[in-house]
Order: C-alpha cells, then structure tokens, then sequence
C-alpha cells in the first residue's frame, strides 16, 4: 500500500511539472513580452472619427492621435483616457504595425495582413491578464485598423502622460513673436530637378508585408529649410510606409534666403520575394 501512495505522489508531481510545462509561453513570446516599450511623444489631435472601429480604440472615447512630425500615431486605449487637443504627452506603449511584423508572416502576407494570430498576440503584450471575450474584441479592432490603414501606426498605450514643459514655452504664453518653420517662403521644384539636391535617402525598399508585390509610387513632400522632409501631402499607403527621417537634402536658397520646396519624390518597392 505504501509503495502505491509512494508511486501516486510521483505521478502527481510529474504532472504537474508537464502543466507546468505546457503554460508557459514560448521563448520567443516571453522575449518579446519583456522588451522595452516602444516611446513616443507628441502633440495630442482629436478628430470627428465615429465608425464604431474608431469608437473601440478609445473605449468609446473621442478619437486621438499623438503627432511627432510626420507620424502621426492612433492610440488605442484600454480604457477610456481624457485627452487634452493640443497639449504634448509622453506615450509608452507598442507600436502595432512594428510588432506584427517583427513577430513575421511564414506566408509572405499572401493570405492578408495582418493575421488574426498576430493581432492578438500584440494585444496579450501589451494588456496581459485580458479576460477572453475582452481580448477577442479588442482583436477583432486592432485587426480592422490595421487592416484598413497598414502604414498608420496604431499605438497601445500602456502609460500616457503630459510631456514636461520645455525652454521657450514660457515665451509663447507671454505673447512674445515666434518665427515658425511654416511662416518662410515655398517654391515649387520638379521632381527630377529635386532628384539632383537628394544626400541622402532609401528610395529603394523592400515591400511591406501587406503590399507585397510593391511597386512606384510619387509622393508629395514638402522640405524644410535645413533639407528635411518635414510634411507629407499624400494620403497614399505605400507614401506614409517611407522613412521620412532618413531623407537629406541641400536646402535651397533663393535670395540670400533659405526657402521651403514642395516636390514629389519617387518611391520604389522592390517585391517581396
């Protein structure tokens, strides 16, 4: 009897060790749900969105958006959060768009982007411990947003607070005259003459996962006076996938004078093989 009491307790620790097992997540997985958030930061829009999509990513909330230059971020939110149009916050979070890709897709994006799979997985890293209808709705969102709008990054807040301010804020509640970037003089330049003052620059990349056949594509930028891409006038897909950043050009000057430039840049998206 002794050796049957003995021989039960044996099985029960082996199976527990298999659940275990069996509960923990993958390698990978656990890697990537300990990373460091994604930061961003930027100045707070709210827009008149009303599809029901637009409604779940803030919980019923108004719609918002962090802008930080020429990204312009969706924030999806757990729960509801009020925020303030105008005024600049510090956003931790996971960008979607880079998760979902960097998890990757053993189809090539041939079967739609994004999967469902990834969706939620991105989800579980950024709101663990989501009750299970609670997470195949929020899901069942982030997949249509994606899914309608790829290159958009759709951020998931995890902590979200007013920017500190910054040397020079006082100067503008006191009334003081500032020269903004967008108070100096434009010219409009061809593209292929704009071609020729290009530094620096990917216009050649790979193609995204959800357009994986790429292709060319003009986009309407607008460069500022120190040669950087600082606005863009295209509401294309492909247009909003590029780098912006990364782009350098000489500035031009006309008059002794630095000048903005309105040009098109051509784009090539080599396919995916």
């Amino acid at each position: 009897m002794a050796v049957n009491v003995s021989n039960f307790g044996v099985l029960v620790l082996a199976l527990a060790g298999l659940g275990a097992c069996g509960s923990a997540p993958p390698a990978k997985e656990s890697t990537k749900a300990a990373a460091a958030p994604d930061k961003i930061h930027g100045k707070a829009v709210i827009t008149a969105e009303s599809t029901a999509t637009d409604a779940a990513l803030n919980a019923g909330g108004p719609s918002v958006y962090l802008v930080d230059g020429l990204r312009h971020y969706r924030l999806f939110f757990k729960t509801a959060i009020e925020v303030l149009a105008g005024k600049d916050y510090d956003a931790e979070g996971i960008v979607a768009q880079k998760a979902i890709d960097e998890i990757g897709d053993p189809d090539g994006g041939k079967n739609g982007y994004p999967l469902e799979s990834s969706c939620e997985r991105v989800v579980r890293m950024a709101w663990s411990g989501l009750p299970f209808d609670v997470l195949d709705g929020k899901t069942s969102v982030l997949r249509a947003r994606v899914k309608r709008y790829p290159a958009r990054p759709v951020f998931l807040v995890t902590r979200l607070e007013p920017a500190p301010a910054k040397e020079g804020d006082s100067a503008k509640k006191n009334g003081e005259p500032e020269t903004g970037e967008k108070d100096k003089p434009e010219v409009s330049v061809p593209a292929e003459k704009q071609r020729a003052s290009l530094i620096e620059g990917p216009t050649v990349q790979t193609a995204p996962l959800w357009e994986p056949a790429g292709g060319t594509v003009l986009c309407k930028v607008v460069i500022d006076t120190e040669g950087k891409v600082s606005e863009l006038g295209t509401g294309m897909q492909l247009c909003e996938a590029v780098p912006w950043s990364q782009f350098r050009y000489r500035p031009v000057v006309e008059r002794s004078r630095p000048v903005r430039v309105n040009t098109e840049v051509e784009i090539h998206f080599e396919p995916r093989k």
